[in-house]
């Protein structure tokens, strides 16, 4: 079992930067791949970035490709998503996410365990 936790959203200003971070407890987080995801008001919740087991292989959203970092430190049982040049539409609710395999997902339905989400805003 994994319990995330998400922190560090807020509001920022168009050209910003956020850093996001997502605590996990459990003993399963250092074995699992994480992701973020996010969620617009209407719209249904979309892949942002996801990272393998060790954080050697990520992968993006074209549409955050080049801004948006995804991290871990499975020392510190916590994920990061370092969020650059950001726009508004970037605005969402950004979920970060465990499964129980090792490898890189991108569907929701690959996810196993959920934070409750961290609202970021990005002014123009």
């Amino acid at each position: 079992q994994v319990q995330l936790v998400e922190s560090g959203g807020g509001l920022v200003q168009a050209g910003g930067s956020l850093r996001l971070s997502c605590a996990a407890s459990g003993r399963t987080f250092s074995s699992a791949a994480m992701g973020w995801f996010r969620q617009a008001p209407g719209k249904e919740r979309e892949f942002v970035a996801a990272i393998n087991w060790l954080g050697y292989n990520t992968y993006y959203a074209d549409s955050v490709k080049g801004r948006f970092t995804i991290s871990r430190d499975n020392a510190k049982n916590t994920g990061y998503l370092q969020m650059n040049s950001l726009k508004p539409e970037d605005t969402a609710v950004y979920y970060c996410a465990a499964n129980r395999f090792r490898t890189i997902a991108t569907r929701v339905d690959e996810y196993d365990y959920w934070g409750q989400g961290t609202q970021v805003t990005v002014s123009s």
